[in-house]
């Protein structure tokens, strides 16, 4: 298989400016990161739609059933569910006219990446959307710092 291209600070910032975001796989527990990704980027000014089929609410606000089901087309798509489901998830992308997905660390799939880059959307992978998000707090500062010191940090 091809080796996927390097993220650069130019995907990163072009999806961190989009301030609509839907949250696929946000979860009605606190504990998992489908959760703390929709709190925190709500908490940060982003509007954030909870995309997940199992759930009616994600902390007490509406949660839609699939991209399609969202009352407008957000800016981007973070992806927050297991690799076998991401393909799935960037062909609804894709058919909601969403243009940039986010697959969160433990969301990449190959065959995902390769539906992206077939069809001109716009993805950032291997990456915490958490560390980009501003303010970020001190523990994503401290792994963004550790990532640029190893030289794993977009540039």
């Amino acid at each position: 298989m091809a080796k996927r291209r390097v993220m650069t600070k130019a995907d990163v910032d072009d999806f961190m400016s989009q301030k609509t975001l839907a949250i696929v796989g946000a979860s009605r527990n606190w504990l998992k990161f489908g959760n703390m990704a929709y709190r925190q980027l709500k908490d940060k000014g982003y509007r954030v739609f909870p995309v997940n089929p199992n759930a009616d609410t994600v902390e007490g606000d509406r949660c839609y059933p699939s991209l399609s089901a969202l009352p407008e087309r957000p800016g981007g798509a973070v992806i927050v569910v297991h690799p076998r489901a991401t393909e799935q998830v960037v062909r609804d992308a894709a058919a909601a006219g969403i243009q940039r997905v986010w697959m969160q660390q433990g969301s990449y799939s190959e065959d995902a990446a390769r539906f992206c880059e077939q069809n001109g959307i716009r993805f950032v992978h291997g990456h915490c959307v958490l560390m980009f998000a501003e303010p970020a707090a001190f523990y994503h500062r401290f792994h963004s710092w550790l990532w640029k010191l190893i030289g794993r940090l977009p540039q």
